[in-house]
């Protein structure tokens, strides 16, 4: 059990709007109201203190494949995001064949049991060869329910999204099983009209997997899939907020049309995340890192990103000016309650875990806490 401390003086994040000098007390794993008189205090004035980062969609870090590595690679992975600010994260897979998922399902279900991650994203293969991106189209299928369950039956109750094109035949069918199991439903990498999106949403879709990108674009005559996603109060846009996948513009345009309270920051990483260029195995699929942007070596389609979600926070407010609150929002609370987890995570409230991240005035990353425990101890530098 972590020692008791009081985190005095930041500027501190909260449900209610920014405290300026307030007070964040920790007591064991959890965020507490009170404190003895002679607990430890640890002066943070000058800086920022943050709600731990939820990633909805991540396929990897520090070298390490969430799809295809063993039990230490994936926590290498893990323990890599979690020093860049992630205190919660689900684990993505790519596209694979049905035998092969629902065996990394099993392994990444004990993983989800054992608390390391919040649980398991099925990112294909139930995607549109149109808008396939960085997964390999020989193994793409429609999204039949049966397979769906059993991707869902492998996992253990520890599916939290499946990304579906869901105007795919079965799609719809699909939908309404993973809202009957507890499981979102989430709409990208499709190639669907604006009708067939507004469709998928009736059914019980509330995710839109990473907006604007494997999608159709914007049209005057065919709003097609973003439109129905933006305007559509149940759904959640997901953004990667790399200045690489969107244009400011666009960000903007999500934010704006969607609102913060419907905007979820994810990294879409890979292996290279916190790690650096080179070459990686995306699935099956070959990808180059160059310069921090990774490209599929044949195509050269875009292929997950090498962001951590402490870059995404600092963007967002630096460069896109978003309100600190609204990127706290997209980056922690939004997220949490996606998962069902904002009862413990998510935001800094007594008797939440003290997940927590400590910025400073210039919105880098200096300190990270994770259930008590500091990842990254800011008075250490």
């Amino acid at each position: 059990m972590a020692p008791s401390k009081v985190l005095s003086g930041a500027r501190v994040v909260l449900p209610t709007g920014v405290v300026d000098g307030g007070r964040v007390i920790v007591d064991g794993t959890r965020i507490a109201g009170s404190a003895a008189e002679d607990t430890p205090v640890t002066d943070l004035s000058g800086h920022w203190l943050v709600p731990g980062f939820v990633d909805l969609h991540n396929h990897g870090g520090g070298g390490a494949s969430f799809t295809s590595g063993t039990v230490e690679e994936v926590l290498r992975g893990v323990h890599t995001h979690r020093l860049h600010g992630t205190t919660t994260v689900v684990a993505s897979t790519v596209t694979g064949d049905m035998d092969g998922l629902a065996q990394r399902a099993g392994l990444l279900s004990e993983l989800a049991e054992q608390g390391d991650i919040a649980g398991i994203h099925f990112e294909g293969p139930f995607i549109s060869p149109c808008r396939k991106g960085a997964h390999s189209e020989e193994l793409l299928r429609d999204p039949d329910p049966a397979e769906v369950r059993k991707l869902i039956d492998a996992a253990r109750g520890r599916a939290r999204m499946v990304t579906l094109a869901t105007e795919l035949s079965g799609g719809l069918d699909s939908v309404r099983l993973l809202a009957e199991h507890g499981v979102i439903a989430a709409i990208g990498h499709t190639d669907a009209t604006y009708e067939q999106t507004v469709e998928a949403i009736d059914a019980g879709a509330t995710v839109a997997t990473h907006l604007f990108n494997a999608m159709p674009p914007l049209g005057h005559r065919t709003p097609g899939p973003i439109t129905a996603l933006l305007e559509d109060e149940r759904i959640t846009v997901e953004l990667i907020n790399d200045g690489t996948h969107l244009h400011p513009a666009a960000l903007q345009l999500a934010f704006h049309h969607a609102g913060a309270d419907r905007v979820a920051f994810i990294t879409d990483a890979m292996d290279a995340a916190g790690f650096g260029d080179g070459r990686y195995l995306l699935g099956p699929l070959e990808v180059e890192v160059s310069e921090g942007v990774a490209r599929l070596v044949e195509g050269g389609s875009i292929a997950g990103s090498t962001l951590t979600l402490d870059r995404a926070f600092q963007r967002a407010v630096t460069v896109d000016r978003l309100p600190v609150e609204d990127v706290v929002a997209a980056l922690s609370a939004n997220p949490a309650r996606l998962l069902g987890a904002y009862d413990r995570v998510g935001s800094l409230e007594p008797g939440k875990d003290a997940d927590l991240v400590v910025l400073d005035a210039e919105f880098a990353l200096k300190g990270v806490m994770r259930r008590g425990e500091w990842v990254v101890d800011p008075q250490l530098g």
